[in-house]
Protein backbone atom coordinates (compact mmCIF):
# COMPACT_ATOMS: atom_id res chain seq x y z
CA UNK A 1 0.00 0.00 0.00
CA UNK A 2 1.70 3.29 -1.18
CA UNK A 3 2.25 6.08 2.00
CA UNK A 4 0.10 8.52 2.09
CA UNK A 5 1.31 12.57 2.37
CA UNK A 6 0.24 14.45 5.57
CA UNK A 7 -2.31 16.57 4.11
CA UNK A 8 -2.21 20.15 5.32
CA UNK A 9 -5.18 22.75 6.69
CA UNK A 10 -4.63 24.19 2.87
CA UNK A 11 -3.71 21.34 1.31
CA UNK A 12 -7.11 20.12 2.27
CA UNK A 13 -9.38 23.36 2.01
CA UNK A 14 -8.30 23.13 -2.09
CA UNK A 15 -9.19 19.36 -2.62
CA UNK A 16 -12.26 20.50 -0.86
CA UNK A 17 -12.54 23.50 -3.69
CA UNK A 18 -11.55 20.98 -6.50
CA UNK A 19 -14.36 18.58 -5.35
CA UNK A 20 -17.18 20.30 -4.82
CA UNK A 21 -17.01 24.24 -5.59
CA UNK A 22 -19.01 24.49 -8.23
CA UNK A 23 -22.16 22.83 -6.06
CA UNK A 24 -21.15 25.10 -3.10
CA UNK A 25 -21.41 28.01 -5.19
CA UNK A 26 -24.27 27.34 -6.34
CA UNK A 27 -25.92 26.72 -2.85
CA UNK A 28 -24.75 29.31 -1.29
CA UNK A 29 -23.05 30.14 2.05
CA UNK A 30 -26.66 30.73 3.83
CA UNK A 31 -28.09 26.97 2.81
CA UNK A 32 -24.41 25.39 2.82
CA UNK A 33 -24.50 26.79 6.67
CA UNK A 34 -27.61 24.05 7.60
CA UNK A 35 -25.51 21.14 6.33
CA UNK A 36 -22.40 22.83 8.47
CA UNK A 37 -25.31 22.82 11.43
CA UNK A 38 -26.02 19.06 10.14
CA UNK A 39 -23.35 17.72 10.47
CA UNK A 40 -22.36 19.17 13.84
CA UNK A 41 -25.29 17.61 15.35
CA UNK A 42 -23.58 14.05 14.00
CA UNK A 43 -20.30 15.19 15.56
CA UNK A 44 -22.40 15.87 18.92
CA UNK A 45 -24.17 11.92 18.74
CA UNK A 46 -21.01 10.38 17.79
CA UNK A 47 -19.01 12.25 20.40
CA UNK A 48 -21.87 11.15 23.00
CA UNK A 49 -22.56 7.59 21.71
CA UNK A 50 -20.22 6.49 19.17
CA UNK A 51 -16.79 4.59 18.02
CA UNK A 52 -14.39 5.80 17.26
CA UNK A 53 -14.24 5.37 13.57
CA UNK A 54 -17.78 7.08 13.55
CA UNK A 55 -16.13 10.06 15.45
CA UNK A 56 -13.68 10.43 12.78
CA UNK A 57 -15.51 10.83 10.09
CA UNK A 58 -18.05 13.27 11.91
CA UNK A 59 -14.92 15.35 12.55
CA UNK A 60 -14.07 14.97 8.73
CA UNK A 61 -17.54 16.08 7.75
CA UNK A 62 -17.48 18.97 10.38
CA UNK A 63 -13.84 20.03 8.65
CA UNK A 64 -15.18 19.44 5.31
CA UNK A 65 -18.09 21.56 5.55
CA UNK A 66 -16.52 24.18 7.40
CA UNK A 67 -13.71 24.34 4.42
CA UNK A 68 -16.68 24.59 2.18
CA UNK A 69 -17.96 27.83 3.81
CA UNK A 70 -15.42 29.41 3.69
CA UNK A 71 -14.61 28.68 -0.13
CA UNK A 72 -17.65 30.18 -0.84
CA UNK A 73 -16.93 33.35 0.65
CA UNK A 74 -13.17 33.39 -0.06
CA UNK A 75 -11.79 32.91 3.42
CA UNK A 76 -8.31 31.44 3.40
CA UNK A 77 -8.68 29.15 7.03
CA UNK A 78 -4.94 28.90 7.18
CA UNK A 79 -4.41 32.50 7.24
CA UNK A 80 -7.28 33.38 9.19
CA UNK A 81 -6.12 30.86 11.87
CA UNK A 82 -2.49 32.55 12.24
CA UNK A 83 -3.66 35.78 12.37
CA UNK A 84 -6.18 34.97 15.19
CA UNK A 85 -4.02 32.43 17.17
CA UNK A 86 -0.34 32.18 15.42
CA UNK A 87 0.72 34.54 18.52
CA UNK A 88 -1.17 32.91 21.41
CA UNK A 89 -4.41 32.86 23.04
CA UNK A 90 -6.63 35.80 21.65
CA UNK A 91 -7.63 36.82 25.43
CA UNK A 92 -4.83 36.53 27.39
CA UNK A 93 -1.74 36.40 24.94
CA UNK A 94 0.23 33.50 26.08
CA UNK A 95 0.90 30.30 24.26
CA UNK A 96 -0.84 28.46 27.10
CA UNK A 97 -4.07 29.98 28.20
CA UNK A 98 -4.18 31.65 31.21
CA UNK A 99 -7.47 33.38 31.10
CA UNK A 100 -9.98 32.86 33.46
CA UNK A 101 -12.79 29.79 33.40
CA UNK A 102 -15.78 32.27 33.54
CA UNK A 103 -14.27 33.95 30.27
CA UNK A 104 -13.58 32.76 26.57
CA UNK A 105 -11.51 30.92 25.38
Amino acid sequence: MPESKEITLRDFQELIRKMYFRKDSERGAEATFLWLIEEVGELAAAVRNGDVANRREEFADVLAWLATIANILDIDLTESIQEKYGTGCPGCGKMVCVCSDSEKP
